[in-house]
């Protein structure tokens, strides 16, 4: 069974939709089994185990084989052309299956499913149910309409579901590290980008009901949390809004920032660690950069995705900063956090009118940064879009593939200059498990997000321990564990 991908230096070059969780094996005597596959971003894993937690109430486990399944759901994504195909190929093969068990229940969730909408159902009757990211409290009712015979859709997006109050079913979780999502949605029209017009306008937990997920994540054993949203950093929480006082230990806050909602889980406890993704560059503040400061336990590890690297172009992408504005950003947290504070990124290379001159500019930004690892694509046009709308995808193939593979090259030097930076130093690791190639060695995540890989001995999952990296690659450290 394929798990969920947690090094996210492994992801470097990859499509987004090669990202891909399988639900697990849960067996409580429930009547019905769901079988869920999740692709793409972490939030599609996290909405996967809010799908589990409103089924399970309604007579549903989840299985890990297909064969097994009564229900088959694949949550989606969208942002590339290529992680669309990927899911119509494993539908096909999906599909294959229900001839020999019809009694199957085939639906699509997630970013495609509000893309497509009735198309899937309709057009192409590749599937019996399609549910986008707001509907799943809908999803008993659409099961229903299944079994009685019907084709079942729900794409209504809400202005206030944030499924709050759903105490998400952790399916792919190794009973160390969990997510909570504190947001839905994107405000962010990105010309490239499709996530508004799927999961709909930004808006934001009750904070109260954060810290509470968080506190009981950590009474049942959990050491690590990310806060998930698509853009965190415009996290916002207003009493007048929502109508409701919120009460610190500090008295009443009008306005709960993303700044004061890190504090606010920092505080859980010292032994459980925070990160977050997403941020946006235009959004991430000093605040939020002196709060990570302020607390040990607050990961220094940064997402900041540049896309580009000039300035002309990041103007097309309506990203809402220059070159200069994004550097100067890149400045304030190696002043604040210090210059072993992780930082990665988002390349998309091959962008409508992207010259060479604007490519290399983009390598020299990278020169600049040395980002420990990233995210790589070349430019795919999604219906829809702002940028498929007003221009024209003028770059051929060819030219996109070598400049990505020229961004990949790069990176990887980058990443492991960065690693080489680690060795000889003592790093504060949380295990979340066996390493990948031998149940000899143990690994875990250092503050900065990197994976370190050390001898087993007698440390076990869970655990904090202290490692001295001898040695490293791109896109691991490796070492031992000291006193």
């Amino acid at each position: 069974m394929k798990e969920l991908i947690e090094d996210l230096s492994v992801l470097e070059g990859m499509e987004s939709c090669e990202t891909v969780a399988i639900s697990k094996e849960q067996n409580t005597g429930k009547k019905r089994k769901l079988y869920i596959e999740s692709y793409g971003c972490q939030m599609n894993f996290s909405d996967s185990e809010i799908v589990a937690s409103i089924l399970a109430k309604e007579g549903f486990d989840t299985t890990s084989e297909i064969q097994q399944a009564d229900v088959v759901f694949l949550n989606t994504c969208s942002i590339r052309e290529k992680a669309e195909q990927t899911v119509r190929n494993r539908l096909t093969h999906i599909n294959s299956i229900k001839k020999q068990k019809p009694e199957m229940l085939v639906g699509v969730l997630g970013c495609m499913a509000e893309r497509l909408k009735s198309k899937l159902l309709e057009e192409e009757k590749i599937v019996d149910l399609v549910a986008g990211p707001d509907a799943y409290r809908d999803l008993p009712q659409l099961i229903s309409q299944v079994d009685e015979g019907e084709k079942a859709v729900n794409t209504f997006l809400s202005r206030e579901e944030t499924y709050a109050d759903i105490a998400p079913v952790r399916l792919n979780s190794n009973g160390v590290t969990a997510f909570i999502s504190i947001m839905r949605g994107c405000d962010n029209m990105c010309s490239f980008c499709v996530v508004p017009f799927t999961r709909g306008r930004e808006r934001s937990r009750d904070p109260k009901s954060i810290v509470a997920e968080a506190q009981d994540l950590f009474n049942r054993g959990y050491k690590e949390v990310t806060l998930l949203g698509q853009n965190v950093d415009s996290y916002k929480w207003s009493e007048k809004e929502n109508n409701k006082a919120f009460i610190t230990k500090k008295g009443i806050d009008e306005v709960v920032n993303f700044a004061h909602l890190l504090e606010m889980v920092a505080q859980v406890s010292p032994e459980l660690r925070v990160r977050f993704s997403t941020s946006h560059p235009k959004d991430i503040t000093d605040d939020v950069l002196y709060a990570m400061s302020k607390y040990e336990n607050i990961c220094k590890y940064i997402h900041l995705p540049v896309q580009s690297g000039n300035s002309r172009i990041l103007e097309l992408m309506n990203r809402g900063y220059t070159r200069e504005w994004y550097l100067e950003k890149i400045n304030r947290i190696r002043e604040i956090l210090g210059e072993d504070c992780g930082i990665s990124s988002d390349m998309i290379t091959g962008f409508c009118t992207e010259t060479e001159e604007e490519h290399q500019e983009t390598l020299s930004l990278m020169d600049n940064v040395h980002y420990d690892f990233a995210y790589m694509f070349f430019y795919s046009e999604r219906p829809g879009t702002l940028a498929a709308k007003k221009f024209t995808d003028d770059i051929p193939e060819e030219i996109k593939k070598r400049r990505l593979q020229e961004i990949i090259t790069k990176q990887n030097e980058h990443s492991a200059l960065r690693n080489r930076r680690d060795v000889g130093k003592v790093h504060n690791v949380l295990i979340e498990g066996f390493s990948k190639k031998s149940a000899d060695y143990l690994q875990g995540r250092n503050t900065a997000n990197k994976v370190v890989v050390f001898p087993k001995e007698n440390f076990e999952k869970g655990q904090y321990v202290n490692v001295l990296v001898e040695d490293c690659t791109a896109a691991t450290l490796i070492g031992k564990a000291v006193k």
